[in-house]
């Protein structure tokens, strides 16, 4: 059984390849748009409106403004629509996004696998280490929710929408790593050398955006589920999981740390012991676990398609705006 479900990790790196690769090609494109303002001899490339998905902070703001006024900014629309698939896949497909799409995610999880391979094994933290340093995650977002959810309100939001800063943004993220200070390229070595040795070290300890993503995934219908008659606890599932969830000992897999990765059911020896289940009504259903990404994707990208669809993809700020402020990023 384990060896006819092993397609479906194939399946998953080529999902998240392909989407790495995508996010490559959004980089490049943005790049040399920022390009062509600094120097106009630099042919002009349109501004590729997905690179607004490093803009969660600003998925977050437009959210809470459009359920304040109704209205969604037109500076950043595809962070809201980005932002809102991704709220939706969560809710829905467990958090595959993280899983599946994130680029981030991608990169960690090629981190650990090649620490494992240099150092014959990942490491683990001790549960009193774990547990504080799995809160930092849910801090954070704490954090982002009480100033942005609570604090600011939408008139103060217009304010910070027409900003020179906003306005910029995605340039000024981009310039993170473009003009990458010492201090970012000490951080980056940090979490670098730190996610060769323990699995997904970002994703599991600093990253807010994931720590909202799962739980809203816990009330979702998407569930990992083990069935105890066909159990043969050999603990592969247990030992597989790149969250280090003890799926071995649950019923219904209802941690916030899953990825609906679906590792544990590929790696599962015995036939109908774990599965990947959808409730309906008071019951569970298995389905193929090659469902779940097509149903995933699916998702994330209808949500993109009615964001285009309504016109809320394609940034209004106008050429001659970038014309005035992105030089001035650049003079020092």
């Amino acid at each position: 059984m384990a060896g006819q479900r092993t397609y479906i990790r194939k399946i998953r790196y080529g999902v998240q390849l392909a989407f790495f690769a995508l996010t490559l090609y959004i980089g490049y494109q943005f790049y040399h748009f920022v390009l062509h303002f600094r120097d106009p001899l630099h042919p002009f490339v349109q501004r590729p409106s997905s690179v607004d998905a490093f803009l969660p902070i600003s998925g977050l703001m437009s959210l809470k403004f459009f359920l304040f006024t109704g209205i969604i900014e037109p500076l950043h629309p595809a962070a809201f629509t980005i932002f809102v698939a991704v709220l939706v896949t969560s809710l829905l497909m467990k958090k595959g996004f993280c899983g599946w799409i994130c680029p981030v995610g991608t990169i960690s999880q090629y981190f650990w696998m090649a620490g494992q391979k240099v150092f014959g094994k990942n490491f683990r933290m001790q549960n009193s280490l774990d547990l504080p340093l799995r809160s930092l995650k849910y801090l954070l977002m704490a954090l982002f929710l009480l100033l942005i959810g609570v604090a600011m309100v939408p008139n103060m939001m217009v304010l910070f929408f027409i900003t020179d800063y906003y306005k910029t943004a995605d340039v000024m993220t981009m310039n993170v790593f473009a003009k990458m200070s010492r201090t970012t390229m000490w951080v980056l070595l940090a979490l670098g050398s730190l996610s060769l040795l323990y699995k997904n070290f970002w994703c599991r300890y600093l990253c807010p955006y994931g720590a909202l993503l799962g739980l809203l995934s816990c009330i979702g219908p998407v569930k990992i589920q083990r069935n105890e008659e066909h159990c043969i606890h050999c603990r592969s599932c247990s030992r597989s999981c790149p969250s280090l969830i003890d799926v071995e000992k649950k019923g219904v897999v209802n941690s916030p740390e899953c990825f609906g990765c679906m590792t544990c059911v590929s790696s599962c020896p015995s036939k109908n012991a774990l599965d990947i289940t959808l409730r309906t009504g008071k019951t569970r259903r298995a389905f193929k676990p090659y469902f779940f990404p097509l149903a995933l994707i699916l998702i994330f990208y209808l949500v993109i398609g009615i964001g285009m669809a309504a016109g809320k993809w394609d940034s209004q700020i106008p050429t001659e705006e970038y014309k005035r402020i992105i030089p001035e990023l650049y003079k020092n």
